[in-house]
């Protein structure tokens, strides 16, 4: 079995070291490891790191460099390049535990023949070894579903099944540098489902200058993507879909229709209850997006 990690940095020379340490704690016989990183346009020491650690020739690493573009289009740029049977997309403020790679193994292994999963979906634990979010109540499910209709609300760790992934591609709106995750994993899910795990892989350390720690700046620079996203559940059946969640897609749609200057066409949304709530809510989240984003600039 080989696994392919795949990292987008910009500027996180000194972060890379963690997770290239715990690569290493996690060799094992009969395991092939790659790493695959993209350099997005750093201004710092990150190709002379890099370099040092392939001098020590402990794992297989393939290092590129773009113009800064955004961890999307770096995340594309790596995707066809991966050779293992699995990949994972693993930020520079994340590592692995040192067992992850037998737990990820395990898995595969159990369910490496099925042709209708794109991906194992493990827990993501903080610094303080701490679950991000809830655990899973499914053993068989999608993302769409686990966070809509089950309640997830942390983040998680996949580990895709690279023959599935390689036919898919993050999609960016009008040059934007980033849109969210989910609508890649949306799309995935019309056509497959994933496997849950109740065991962490990974753990996350959120840095000052990271997208989640900077979400409002991110939602502001990136609207486009984000109503595309929103606008595309919307016409999603949603049956199941829990209310709270109900009421923070329309409402992000609202949001991001603002922000976008887009209008919404309520032709194009299912359920005649999600048509009510956007008649009712849009005037008051006009107001407020327009207050928002007068704050912002």
């Amino acid at each position: 079995m080989k696994i392919s990690i795949l990292t987008a940095t910009y500027d996180r020379a000194k972060m890379l070291k963690k997770l290239y340490e715990s690569l290493i704690k996690n060799i094992k016989e009969k395991l092939e490891i790659e790493w695959l990183i993209m350099d997005d346009g750093s201004t710092d020491n990150t190709k002379h790191i890099v370099e040092q650690f392939k001098e020590e020739n402990k794992i297989q690493i393939k290092y590129k460099k773009q113009e800064n573009q955004g961890k999307m289009v770096a995340i594309n740029n790596l995707v066809m390049d991966a050779t293992g049977d699995v990949m994972i997309e693993c930020d520079s403020d994340d590592y692995f535990i040192e067992n992850a790679f037998s737990i990820i193994e395990e898995e595969f292994n159990k369910n490496k023949y099925r042709k209708d999963i794109y991906a194992i979906c493990f827990l993501k634990y903080d610094l303080q070894n701490k679950n991000i979010g809830k655990e899973f109540k499914n053993k068989e499910t999608t993302m769409f579903d686990l966070y809509f209709k089950e309640g997830e609300n942390g983040e998680k760790s996949l580990v895709y099944f690279s023959n599935i992934r390689k036919k898919y591609r993050y999609k960016l709106e009008n040059n934007e540098r980033f849109g969210t995750e989910a609508r890649l994993h949306h799309e995935m899910d019309l056509k497959y489902k994933i496997i849950c795990c109740n065991k962490p892989i990974m753990v996350c350390e959120y840095q000052k200058d990271g997208y989640t720690k900077n979400i409002q700046k991110v939602f502001i620079e990136n609207p486009q993507g984000y109503f595309e996203y929103f606008k595309e559940i919307l016409q999603r059946n949603m049956n199941g879909v829990l209310f709270k969640k109900r009421l923070y897609t329309i409402k992000h749609y609202i949001l991001f229709s603002v922000l976008a200057k887009r209008g919404m066409k309520l032709a194009n949304v299912k359920n005649l209850l999600n048509k009510i709530l956007i008649i009712f809510l849009y005037l008051p989240g006009f107001i407020k997006t327009k207050k928002f984003d007068k704050k912002y600039k």
